[in-house]
């Protein structure tokens, strides 16, 4: 499939309209619900004809085969400004609860060491109280001892509660930990996701470090997914995630999106870094994947990758449209290649 039908439009009409004319004439064509996320897809999509997400759709839907919904999750695209404010309230959100979760834990923590220091000192007063009670005023003496000896339940009751709202602090402590590190790692491989990559880059970046980018893409993958299943591909996947890990150790190796990988070297020259991605080409094109139900061979496993050096100061939007560029090279040169340097 081109996208020659959806970019008919009407050369009077107003831009605008032509853009929501020629989603709708997308979504149609690839028989895709009008939801929100798909719309915005095709939003990305036909905004920018020649950027990267186009020409991946153009690779996956040659042929004519139309986008499933799947391919559509696993493309991806980048949020609008308004979803990436969303995004950024919901992080300081994340933060700041966090933050009062941990005062609320000091808090209660102190509270516990304060609460345990007057039980002891309410428990010694009762012991000398009844230490008194054989005197003229044991009448007395016994009912203050009595009403001391409750003030002592209260207090471990107390301390009981106290030590509980301390297990729940801890617990939601942890659990928020989690979610924000959920969110920045790829449930399938478990490597760190897109969000997690730009924000290494920015960090990276502004520390001076020196910098190299590589985009990595799995070669005829469709064709995986086509013949031997979604599942058969999610095994490929996970497979290539461990063996870029593996070579490409002490750097950041992030899923991307789909069948796209993105390695962020840090500290090491463009000629190490292509060293490192040869070594990884070389170690996924030489295992022999099979079946596991029925021994049966699947073939070649390959991936294709651009490199390029990151200049100081550059975006990572520059850099990174640079090594896609040069990813695409590696694919018309005949794919299980690197290029770049």
């Amino acid at each position: 499939m081109r996208l020659a039908r959806a970019s008919r439009t009407d050369e009077a009409a107003d831009p605008a309209r032509q853009l929501y004319e020629r989603i709708g004439t997308f979504l149609f064509d690839q028989r895709l619900d009008p939801s929100p996320a798909n719309f915005a897809f095709a939003w990305h999509l036909l905004h920018d004809p020649n950027g990267a997400l186009a020409r991946a759709v153009e690779n996956l839907t040659e042929g004519g085969v139309r986008l499933t919904q799947r391919d559509i999750e696993s493309l991806g695209c980048e949020p609008p400004a308004n979803a990436t404010k969303a995004r950024e309230k919901v992080d300081g959100l994340v933060a700041k609860t966090q933050m009062q979760v941990e005062g609320f834990q000091d808090m209660v923590q102190a509270m516990r060491a304060e609460t345990a220091g007057f039980g002891r000192d309410l428990a010694a007063s009762a012991d000398a109280i009844r230490r008194s009670s054989e005197g003229p005023h044991g009448g007395v003496l016994e009912e203050v001892s009595r009403i001391t000896g409750a003030m002592i339940e209260r207090v471990h009751r107390a301390e009981s509660q106290l030590e509980s709202a301390t297990r729940e602090a801890t617990e939601l402590r942890s659990a928020l930990e989690e979610a924000r590190d959920n969110a920045r790692r790829d449930a399938l491989t478990q490597l760190p996701n897109r969000r997690a990559f730009e924000e290494a880059f920015s960090a990276q970046q502004a520390s001076g470090a020196r910098l190299c980018i590589a985009v990595c893409d799995v070669d005829h993958f469709k064709s995986v997914n086509d013949r031997f299943g979604h599942a058969v591909g999610d095994r490929v996947l996970r497979t290539i995630a461990q063996a870029l890990s593996e070579v490409c150790v002490g750097h950041l190796v992030a899923r991307h999106g789909g069948e796209e990988f993105a390695i962020l070297f840090s500290g090491i020259g463009i000629a190490k870094a292509r060293d490192i991605m040869e070594n990884a080409r070389s170690m996924v094109a030489s295992k022999r994947y099979r079946l596991r139900e029925s021994d049966m061979p699947i073939g070649e496993i390959t991936f294709s990758a651009g490199l390029t050096r990151v200049h100081i100061g550059e975006s990572l939007v520059d850099s990174f449209d640079r090594a896609d560029t040069k990813l695409y090279e590696a694919k018309n040169a005949g794919r299980n290649r690197v290029i770049g340097g």
